[in-house]
């Protein structure tokens, strides 16, 4: 039943959310007589609706219980009236567990219910759903229900309804019974519908003169015959500067009064206006305030670039001097007469004369740097021979410092077997992988 009940809200909320709100029901007072069936709701309860139907049991409208009820009427919104009604009938009401009293007594009834209307009320036939909460008093005997319903609802005049109903009243307390209520009756408004009070507007005056159409008349218009703006005082400024086109130098340029209407001056086109431009004839960039980057060594390539911004140099040594090919060939020369155990990172002697001969090429040169290389054959594991790579390099960087070389100007790293120059399928080539690689650079 709570589902049912959850069901019939939720439809309505859907259907009203369409309603006009011209079309809500004012409040209006219905007055209805009704008839409470008991026996026949008992027969549904005992063999359901199809049973009742095909015995025919439906109890006669003679022995059913009649009744006067008033009720309360008021539109929710368009498809949406709440209804409270208050209904009085003398019955033998059967309370469950008890037996019959034989003589009628007076049945209270109260009900809050909502109509759900299928129409809204501008039509002369609307039927209805109906469902809410309800409270009954019998001698003493105090209960509540649930209606639930079908209906419709005739418009007779403006705003004045036949309504008709009929409702299946559930229990839901002790002292309570099941019954069917009809009713019949009619529902009238309770007060006239305000009309809208028409103002009566004299026509306005006529207009005063504006030939270009501005906006801004013309006895305040200094261009009457070309559309402006109100701040020029009706003269036309195409590109938006605040200087009207007559005085304005370059009309679809903003620009300022000081040049009559014209943009500050780029002379060097560097998009830095002259007067912030300490270079206005030189091509610069806005972090040196509109000069060009400087070139402190002047060999073309600029400060921001140069490695080596006090020794000349070319680009492709980002400033720095080349090399020379002498002092290149001397370390390659050294690079390839180095030795260790075999398998482990310690230098064998053999090295050092050759080791001695690049630290003399730093010395000689203590801007250079060096960078030493790792590189190993692929025999054994990989991550041995990462190790052993990372372990030789570190070697010849260790003597090298040892013979004074700073720390900071020597970079050691290993390979592994990652990088070969030779087919490692062969013993030479194995034993050209071997190899520790150095590179000078001077920035």
């Amino acid at each position: 039943m709570k589902k049912l009940l959850l069901v019939f809200l939720g439809l309505g909320l859907f259907i009203s959310s369409f309603g006009q709100a011209d079309n809500k029901k004012r409040p209006s007072l219905g007055v209805h007589f009704f008839l409470n069936d008991f026996k026949t709701a008992a027969n549904l309860r005992a063999t359901g609706l199809s049973g009742v139907l095909q015995t025919k049991e439906w109890h006669k409208t003679r022995n059913m219980n009649s009744g006067i009820a008033l009720s309360y009427l008021q539109g929710l919104n368009n498809n949406l009236d709440f209804v409270g009604t208050l209904s009085g009938s003398f019955v033998d009401y059967p309370i469950q567990g008890k037996p019959l009293l034989k003589e009628p007594g007076f049945l209270l009834e109260g009900a809050a219910t909502v109509n759900l209307k299928l129409l809204s009320d501008k039509f002369c036939f609307n039927p209805f759903l109906t469902a809410g909460v309800g409270a009954a008093k019998y001698k003493g005997y105090y209960s509540a229900f649930l209606p639930f319903g079908v209906g419709a609802q005739v418009r007779i005049v403006n705003e004045v309804y036949l309504m008709l109903n009929s409702q299946y009243r559930v229990p839901v307390t002790e002292n309570a019974s099941y019954h069917l209520y009809h009713s019949l009756g009619i529902a009238a408004n309770l007060s006239k519908k305000k009309e809208p009070v028409k103002v009566v507007v004299p026509p306005p005056p006529p207009p005063p003169s504006d030939r270009d159409g501005d906006g801004i008349i013309d006895d305040e218009d200094k261009c009457p015959d070309v559309k402006g703006i109100a701040s020029l005082q009706g003269c036309p400024d195409r590109d938006g500067d605040g200087i009207t086109d007559a005085e304005d130098k370059c009309p679809d340029v903003p620009g300022l009064a000081r040049y009559q209407g014209c943009p500050i001056p780029d002379t060097d086109k560097d998009g830095i206006n002259d007067e912030v431009d300490k270079c206005p004839t030189v091509f610069g960039v806005a972090r040196y305030q509109g000069c060009p980057v400087p070139d402190t060594d002047g060999d073309g390539v600029n400060d921001e670039e140069d490695k080596c911004i006090n020794e000349k140099g070319p680009a492709s040594n980002f400033g720095c001097p080349v090399i020379d090919e002498q002092v290149k060939k001397r370390l390659q020369i050294a690079a390839k007469s180095i030795f260790f155990e075999t398998g482990k990172s310690k230098l064998l002697s053999k090295s050092f004369r050759n080791l001695n001969d690049i630290v003399a090429i730093m010395n000689e040169n203590p801007n250079f740097k060096l960078a030493i290389d790792g590189h190993t054959d692929n025999v054994g594991k990989d991550e041995m021979n990462q190790t052993l790579s990372e372990n030789r390099a570190a070697s010849v960087k260790e003597y090298l410092v040892s013979k004074g070389i700073d720390e900071s100007r020597v970079t050691s790293t290993g390979y592994g077997e990652t990088t070969p120059v030779a087919d490692n399928k062969t013993a030479t080539g194995r034993a050209q992988n071997r190899r520790v690689e150095m590179t000078l650079r001077n920035y």
